[in-house]
C-alpha cells in the first residue's frame, strides 16, 4: 500500500510516523531531540521534514478525528477546561498566547477530545459545543454564561469543587481560622464520595447516598459561608473565595441530584497534564496549524491511554489502512473501538507497509 501525498519526498513507514508521533505527544520528545536522537544512529532526518510528517498525518485523521469528537459529544456529561500554549506568530516581535481546550466524555464515552483556539474568546467553545445537548462540568468562566441562560440551549452548567476549594487554600495564610473551617467542610463532602467510590456504589444507590449523607454537610457549609460573608473584605481572598463558592452554589450542588455528575472536574484537568508537561520541552507551537495538529493528534493519544491502548501500536495500525478504510466503517478505528475489534497479531504487523509522504 503507497500513500502519495504532495509537496514532500521523504518516504516514511507507519511505524516511523507513528514513533515520531508518541515520542512527541505522549512523551514529549520536541522534533529537534527527536532529529538528534536519529542523526546518532546514522539518520539524517531533518526537523521540518517531521513536521510537515505531524501535520500531513493529522490532515490524513481529520475525519476519524470528526467522529472521535461526534462520540464524546453523545456524552451525557462533557467535562471542559483550558490551557495556555505559547504560538509563534511572524507578525508579532514576541510568542503570543493560543489556547488548548480538552473535551472529555463520561463513564459511557471513554474518549477524549482537543480543540485548539487562537484566543480565549467564547466563539472556540461555541463554535465546538454548537450540538452538543447535555451538562458542561467547568470552572466558573464567565464566557460559558451564555450557554446556560437561555434554556432552549439544552445545556446544565455543572461546577466543580476541586476549583472552588484552591480558593480557599489560597486564602488559608492570610485567614487560617474561617478558612480551615470551610476546608473542613468541603472534606466532609469529598468523604461522601470517597465512601461511595469504596462502595462501588453507582446510579440509584450513589444517588440515594448523596440525598442523605450531602443535604445536612450542605447546609452547614453554606450557613457558614454566608455567616463569614460579611465579615470579610470583598477584594481579600478569603472574600472572594465566599463569593465565588456562594454565586455558583446552584452549580457546584447540581452533582447531588444526579448520580452520572461528579463532585468536580478533576478528571478533565488531568487531561490538561500532558499540555503542561509537552510546553515545558517544546515550549510553543509554531503556528496555528502547528496547534490544530497537536490537538487532533493528541486527541488520539489521550483517547488511547484512557482505554488502555498503546498510542504507538494504535497509530502504526490505522495509519497504514485508514486512507482505503470504508468511510461507512470509520468508527472501527476509534480507540474504544479498535481496541475490541483489532487488537490481534495480524493488526499488529501492519504497521510496517511503507507510506509515501
Amino acid at each position: 500500500m503507497i500513500y502519495r501525498m504532495p509537496k514532500s519526498t521523504a518516504t516514511a513507514g507507519a511505524s516511523l510516523l507513528a514513533q515520531v508521533i508518541v515520542a512527541k505527544y505522549a512523551n514529549h520528545l520536541p522534533l529537534h531531540r527527536q532529529a538528534k536522537m536519529f542523526a546518532r544512529h546514522g539518520v539524517d532526518l531533518p526537523e521540518q521534514t517531521m513536521c510537515g510528517w505531524m501535520a500531513q498525518c493529522a490532515q490524513l485523521i481529520e475525519p476519524l478525528y470528526q467522529r472521535l469528537k461526534r462520540f464524546v459529544l453523545a456524552s451525557k456529561v462533557v467535562g471542559t477546561d483550558d490551557t495556555p500554549v505559547k504560538v509563534l506568530d511572524r507578525k508579532l516581535p514576541q510568542a503570543r498566547k493560543g489556547r488548548i481546550w480538552p473535551y472529555v466524555g463520561d463513564r459511557d464515552h471513554i474518549a477524549a477530545v482537543y480543540d485548539y483556539t487562537s484566543t480565549r474568546e467564547r466563539a472556540g467553545p461555541e463554535e465546538f459545543l454548537k450540538n452538543y445537548r447535555g451538562y458542561l462540568q467547568a470552572d466558573a468562566y464567565v464566557a460559558y454564561d451564555a450557554f446556560f441562560t437561555k434554556a432552549e440551549r439544552g445545556m446544565v452548567e455543572v461546577g466543580c469543587w476541586a476549583h472552588a476549594r484552591r480558593h480557599f487554600h489560597a486564602a488559608l495564610e492570610s485567614d487560617p481560622s474561617r478558612m480551615r473551617t470551610v476546608l473542613l467542610l468541603i472534606a466532609q463532602l469529598y468523604g461522601i464520595e470517597r465512601t461511595a467510590r469504596e462502595r462501588g456504589l453507582h446510579g440509584e444507590e450513589l444517588r440515594l447516598l448523596r440525598e442523605h449523607g450531602l443535604r445536612a454537610a450542605l447546609e452547614r457549609l453554606h450557613a457558614y459561608l454566608l455567616e463569614i460573608q460579611d465579615q470579610l473584605l470583598p477584594k481579600s481572598e478569603a472574600g472572594q473565595a465566599v463569593a465565588y463558592t456562594l454565586k455558583n452554589w446552584t452549580a457546584l450542588t447540581r452533582y447531588c441530584e444526579n448520580p452520572d455528575l461528579s463532585i468536580d472536574n478533576n478528571h478533565t484537568e488531568r487531561a490538561l497534564r500532558c499540555f503542561a508537561v509537552g510546553r515545558a520541552n517544546w515550549t510553543f507551537f509554531g503556528s496555528d496549524r502547528g496547534g490544530k495538529t497537536a490537538a487532533v493528534l493528541r486527541s488520539f493519544v489521550t483517547s488511547c491511554e484512557l482505554v488502555k491502548v498503546d498510542p504507538f501500536v494504535w497509530f502504526r495500525d490505522v495509519l497504514s489502512r485508514v486512507a482505503d478504510h470504508p468511510i461507512t466503517k470509520l468508527d472501527e478505528l476509534l480507540p474504544h473501538r479498535w481496541a475490541a475489534g483489532y487488537c490481534s497479531p495480524s493488526s499488529s504487523s501492519a504497521g510496517f507497509t511503507r507510506m509515501k509522504i
